[in-house]
């Protein structure tokens, strides 16, 4: 077992970038920080064809870094562009037939367990994890409290890994890692400014690094 793979790990939301060069340029700057566990590439308000494009470059990208490529939204377009796996947001029947399409030969996880209802409808499907938060639902500087929460309650007793998302401040993370969670997302706390992208990744993983409770082997 690897050092990161006994604490949570990080997990990258692609920038909301039009331009499908700087988005590239700027994802593969932050991936060459440090340790990325996967990266969920959403669809933003790209049409279809605009987003399969910009999947036709991020795919393989992320791939090369060694993380996996998650497709949020058109499950056409993960398939046509060989994604890793899948992020379903919508809700527990989505996230059913996907799984039923997809798996085992993609990750499949879904991210719309907004209580713990939710949660365990989506924990019977028996998907890759669960993602408690919006992919852009980073407003303030801290995770949101009630994803904490849920990731504390879910993490002490169900088996699926789960991702919370993050806040826009980078030390959001520990937090997050506090709970018990294997993943925590970041978006604009890594990519608001580009250019700091791999320092923020490499502080993270080396905040993780120090500060995050192991998990039991």
């Amino acid at each position: 077992m690897s050092k990161q793979d006994n604490r949570c790990r990080l997990v990258l939301i692609a920038p909301d970038i039009a331009d499908i060069d700087s988005r590239a340029k700027i994802l593969d700057g932050a991936l060459r920080g440090g340790d990325v566990a996967s990266v969920i590439v959403p669809q933003y308000g790209l049409d279809d064809q605009a987003f399969q494009k910009h999947a036709e470059v991020l795919v393989p990208l992320i791939q090369e870094a060694g993380a996996a490529a998650l497709v949020a939204g058109d499950t056409r377009v993960a398939g046509r562009v060989k994604a890793d796996g899948l992020h379903v947001t919508g809700n527990a029947a989505e996230l059913a037939e996907a799984m039923e399409k997809f798996a085992p030969k993609l990750i499949v996880g879904g991210g719309n367990a907004t209580d713990r209802h939710h949660a365990l409808e989506m924990g019977e499907i028996r998907p890759d994890y669960v993602f408690f938060g919006k992919v852009d639902g980073d407003i303030k500087p801290e995770a949101h409290p009630k994803n904490v929460a849920l990731a504390e309650w879910w993490a002490s007793m169900i088996e699926i890994p789960c991702i919370v998302m993050g806040g826009t401040d980078p030390e959001s993370v520990l937090t997050v890692a506090e709970s018990g969670a294997e993943f925590v997302a970041l978006r604009l706390a890594v990519f608001a400014e580009p250019e700091q992208a791999p320092a923020i990744v490499a502080s993270v993983n080396a905040l993780l690094d120090e500060k995050a409770p192991r998990f039991e082997a």
